[in-house]
């Protein structure tokens, strides 16, 4: 396996690195403007450069670069090396921009992606209901076409960061009498109005990230619809797919492993430097092997897709790899940690911070094995779509 770029790439990587030392961290009078505002002065730049959203035409605000996988792979090394910003986080980026840009109608691309891209429109995703887990076709919440309006009424739940969001994108059932994959719409809806009620749910870390969203009377015009009524499941199926890429991509868990070993360097054990503890030390070589076989994967997916090739059943495994790498990393970033790991995290402390993040880390690495899908679906994936196995039907189906 040849896993140089070339001279060519790698003259492109040393004009990305040129940039970088020219625009990021920012100097002068930038330097005293909010982190917002940096961040986005910066991809204004990055944007004029082509190097963030190139996959996005530029009458939408994207850089409309050419297909280049081994470009896009140098450019997110390079920016994750420099620590810049990278392209806005959130379900609208991940997910709506390009389920939008697959099925969405030209004005809806032209009116929410734009200022989705910097920030200024945020997404709650409306798929989760109580009745509704692993089962997501089993949803209840129903949408009334009502003169030029979609009159909803309902409930989600597990909405991430419903309290800030000005829209949301969710499944609706629409068509009662259809069969449950046929029934349902993808809606999209403005959520700061009458008919909307958001209670945050308070999380075991005191942090209030997801809500549960009633919606009584709540409206929607009749063409905020994407694709057509009936087939809003297909959709979804679109926005699931990019949803798994993100929270399984391939350089998440080098990043990960990282952090943890430099805090198995600081950390002692029993008065002596954890690293030199062998159940330590066989510990991080194993995940080290974990992550390494997650690094070569990901280099042969981007063979695949230089190659216009598929990679096959291997796409399917990258997010269900993640989650639980990622749980195995906390947890032993927890025991590292030792004592201090039982202390409750305050929330208003903030706990992306210190050894705080490793307890907040842990309990939201069970969360993100439900995320996207829950792991025991991801394994009924691989297994029937993937290797050809028979149906479970115990499972009650899924995405």
């Amino acid at each position: 396996m040849d896993l140089s770029y070339g001279p060519e790439l790698e003259a492109f990587r040393a004009e990305v690195q040129r940039f970088l030392g020219d625009s990021w961290p920012p100097r002068g009078d930038e330097a005293q403007l909010p982190r917002p505002q940096r961040e986005q002065r910066f991809r204004e730049r990055a944007i004029e450069r082509g190097y963030v959203y190139r996959s996005i035409p530029k009458k939408y605000g994207g850089s409309e670069q050419p297909p280049d996988v081994l470009r896009a792979q140098i450019i997110r090394e390079e920016l994750g090396r420099a620590r810049a910003p990278a392209e806005v986080q959130g379900n609208g980026v991940s997910m709506l921009v390009p389920t939008l840009l697959d099925q969405g109608a030209e004005w809806q691309r032209e009116r929410f992606i734009p200022k989705t891209l910097t920030g200024e429109y945020h997404w709650a995703q409306g798929y989760s209901e109580p009745g509704s887990g692993s089962d997501l076709a089993s949803l209840r919440t129903r949408g009334e076409l009502v003169g030029d309006e979609w009159v909803i009424h309902g409930q989600k739940i597990w909405t991430s960061q419903a309290t800030h969001c000005q829209y949301m994108f969710a499944l609706i059932r629409t068509e009662p009498d259809a069969p449950k994959h046929a029934g349902i719409s993808y809606l999209l809806i403005p959520m700061k109005q009458p008919g909307i009620t958001i209670r945050p749910l308070m999380q075991i870390n005191g942090q209030a990230e997801f809500a549960e969203v009633f919606f009584d009377g709540a409206r929607t015009p009749a063409d905020w619809i994407v694709g057509k009524r009936g087939e809003g499941w297909k959709v979804s199926r679109s926005t699931l797919k990019h949803e798994r890429s993100a929270i399984g991509n391939t350089g998440r868990a080098a990043e990960q492993l990282e952090s943890l070993l430099r805090l198995a360097q600081k950390a002692t054990l029993d008065g002596e430097p954890a690293l030199r503890n062998p159940q330590i030390r066989e510990r991080l070589a194993a995940l080290q092997g974990i992550a390494l076989a997650h690094k070569y994967s990901g280099f042969y997916q981007l063979s695949c897709d230089v190659a216009g090739k598929d990679a096959g059943v291997i796409t399917l495994m990258n997010k269900l790899l993640f989650t639980n790498f990622g749980h195995e990393v906390a947890q032993l970033a927890v025991e590292l940690v030792g004592n201090e790991a039982l202390l409750a995290p305050d929330a208003n402390s903030g706990v992306r911070s210190g050894q705080a993040k490793w307890l907040n880390q842990f309990m939201g690495s069970l969360g993100i094995a439900i995320a996207g899908g829950t792991s025991n679906i991801q394994r009924n994936i691989i297994a029937e779509r993937g290797l050809g196995l028979p149906r479970d039907t115990t499972s009650g189906g899924g995405a």
